[in-house]
């Protein structure tokens, strides 16, 4: 990674130590090593990443707490993920170093509510297939705003375009996969959603974009599952908290739905306002799992108070 002559950080491969900046010069991100100013790096125009998505990603979230500090839910969990990914890239991944640079960047920017962005990336070394020979760089930047649908009732349209099949791409938050979800989204936008629903060729209900799908009939609430869709660490919370069933969804028994839900750390619970041509209505049990869900990322119910690392 090149950086320009204003602000020269040297690459490391040491946890740093927490000497936050003063946050009048926020704002601020870690990078390999140490906290700098998020304007400063530079990639050179032959960095792997850059031309095939040869990098993996996690999105975090941290809450404020009644406290008056933070807290990043399930933070080991995303970051054995962030490794799963790493490993298959050939990325040398430290969680915990991964995990206190984190905590550090939110420091740094004074962040309490904040969408969180680790990304380890392979940089400069050959513009070929082989990335043995490629240096690999770790960053991670916060962000003070929501960047997805943040529990807000979504207009969502099934795609034309399907998931990436698990067999040719694993489901994780490896860079490159996620331009399958980049023309979804472009698409469902155009055509005036605000988000894409994934089915595959048999009408199995996949993912959304960026999250899980649930529905519930009857009083009943499952989560749709499939082996193209990522296994959500916010699906598996709901999973636990709501009692739902985990078993594969077809298209039309989702829209015969009471209520569709879906969820992510962006999304949060997110109630689905429609689904295509079929509206649905108040969304109840929706609204009561999502208002679970934001007293718990909050350290309002001691019961999970073990998904939460303190800022």
């Amino acid at each position: 990674m090149q950086l320009n002559d204003a602000a020269p950080v040297a690459e490391s491969n040491e946890t740093p130590r927490d000497n936050t900046p003063a946050s009048s010069q926020a704002p601020w991100a870690w990078f390999d090593g140490r906290m700098v100013s998020l304007d400063s790096p530079q990639a050179p125009l032959t960095t792997h990443a850059m031309h095939y998505g040869s990098g993996v990603f996690e999105g975090i979230r941290s809450y404020a707490t009644d406290d008056g500090g933070a807290a990043v839910f399930r933070l080991p969990e995303h970051m054995e993920r962030m490794r799963k990914g790493a490993v298959l890239l050939g990325i040398d991944f430290d969680v915990a170093q991964a995990s206190e640079a984190v905590l550090q960047t939110l420091r740094a920017n004074q962040h309490r509510d904040a969408y969180i962005r680790p990304l380890a990336w392979l940089g400069s070394g050959t513009i070929g297939l082989d990335v043995a020979p490629l240096t690999q760089h770790l960053m991670v930047a916060t962000i003070a705003q929501p960047v997805h649908l943040a529990g807000k009732a979504a207009r969502l349209g099934v795609s034309g375009w399907r998931r990436n099949p698990a067999k040719s791409l694993p489901p994780l938050k490896l860079c490159g996969g996620y331009i399958n979800s980049v023309l979804a989204k472009r698409e469902a936008k155009q055509r005036g959603f605000d988000e894409a629903l994934f089915v595959d060729d048999e009408g199995v209900v996949v993912e959304c974009t960026g999250a899980n799908v649930f529905m519930v009939k009857d009083g009943a609430i499952t989560a749709a599952r499939h082996a193209d869709a990522l296994d959500g660490i916010t699906r598996a919370t709901l999973i636990e908290l709501t009692g739902a069933t985990s078993r594969p969804v077809s298209l039309e028994e989702l829209k015969q739905a009471d209520e569709v839900f879906v969820c992510g750390t962006a999304a949060e619970v997110a109630p689905i306002a429609s689904l295509d041509d079929v509206v649905f209505g108040e969304n109840p049990v929706t609204r009561e799992f999502q208002a679970l869900y934001a007293r718990i990322v909050r350290g309002q119910d001691a019961r999970f108070a073990h998904w939460l690392t303190t800022v």
